[in-house]
């Protein structure tokens, strides 16, 4: 059986979301953090459900009320009480492929806390914990390779773009070589091409360069990248080697893609200790009919918007400011987990079961 890796822009039956835990890293900015999980799930419930884990009784009851208020249709939600470490559902929920029928399937990759930087023991087990609890309309498949979703980008037609970074760093998947994780992208995502980017990172990212803080497939033929315009700010050089490499590129029938440079954000700092924060508007999200795109409060949010707009003319882009996210060292794009078509089970908030 031959699977496909679907693009994010396939039609979803919803996003994914793992709320904060009280006690967890997000508690010194949890309203805040709060606040901004709310503004994607109004936003994206207009087109779309969201799936939430929550931590606790205490907090579903909370949100059910909040989202009423808010005046989220019931239908639009699906809230479940499950274990987990933290919020990056990109990196923690399933990736999901199609067979030739298109029948779909989940894969569930080991996350290991971005090479083992974090505790990730219940993040590791959600997607199986979620299957157990009847979330999923579609099997799921346990995978032993080591990999994140952030740290793809397809096409939809055998192309991936990724990173050498994080895909071959040896704090993930050590005894394999590039040849062996080709083969097991191949053999997992029917992809026949990979590009890997050798350069490209920011300053405050734990995830070892992922593809979705750099560079995004909009379409099958246009890549949006973040490009740094100030020749002495630290990422100039890498960033600058990125551009030429994307350059360098070349689609199926050997046409250049089409290139939509992001702007650069001013430098962000964490309030506390000084260091740098990850501010990126590669990192949106594609939802059915809308594109969610993370601001920061910065003059070139305005020309980031703009420059998505020319990318995305048929969907409603909408801005999600992100900066509190940072302080943790995401964006919006690293919180969400699309669910395509096919992989979500019917249901809604009332039927938050337990396992």
């Amino acid at each position: 059986m031959t699977y496909r890796l679907l693009p994010e822009w396939y039609p979803q039956d919803g996003i994914q979301l793992t709320w904060p835990r009280p006690d967890g890293d997000w508690a010194p900015l949890l309203a805040r953090i709060e606040a901004t999980l709310e503004r994607i799930v109004v936003a994206t419930a207009r087109y779309q459900r969201v799936l939430i884990c929550v931590p606790d009784e205490a907090t579903k009851e909370r949100l059910v009320t909040t989202f009423n208020a808010y005046g989220v249709a019931d239908n639009r939600l699906l809230l479940i009480v499950a274990p987990t470490n933290d919020t990056w559902a990109r990196d923690h929920g399933p990736v999901s492929v199609i067979d030739e029928q298109g029948l779909m399937m989940m894969l569930d990759y080991t996350f290991t806390g971005w090479g083992g930087k974090f505790p990730a023991e219940r993040d590791n087990r959600l997607t199986q914990w979620l299957a157990d609890a009847g979330v999923w309309a579609c099997p799921v498949t346990s995978r032993d390779l080591v990999l994140e979703g952030g740290g793809i980008e397809t096409d939809g037609e055998g192309t991936l773009l990724t990173t050498e970074a994080c895909l071959l760093n040896p704090n993930r998947n050590p005894t394999l070589s590039r040849e062996d994780v080709e083969a097991q992208l191949a053999q997992d995502f029917g992809v026949d091409r990979v590009l890997w980017l050798a350069n490209g990172h920011l300053e405050g990212d734990d995830t070892d360069s992922h593809i979705d803080t750099l560079a995004r497939f909009c379409n099958s033929t246009t890549i949006a990248y973040v490009r740094c315009d100030d020749p002495n700010d630290p990422h100039y050089n890498a960033l600058a080697a990125m551009e030429q490499e994307l350059q360098a590129f070349r689609q199926r029938n050997g046409e250049p893609y089409q290139l939509i440079p992001l702007p650069w954000p001013q430098a962000c700092f964490d309030p506390d200790d000084g260091h740098r924060l990850p501010a990126t508007y590669a990192n949106f999200l594609i939802i059915n009919q809308a594109v969610l795109v993370p601001t920061y409060g910065d003059p070139a949010d305005v020309a980031a918007l703009q420059a998505l707009a020319d990318a995305f003319p048929n969907h409603t882009l909408i801005p999600i400011d992100c900066v509190s996210v940072i302080r943790q060292h995401g964006s919006l794009h690293c919180l969400t987990m699309q669910l395509p078509k096919g992989t979500l089970a019917r249901g809604t908030l009332a039927a938050t079961a337990t396992c």
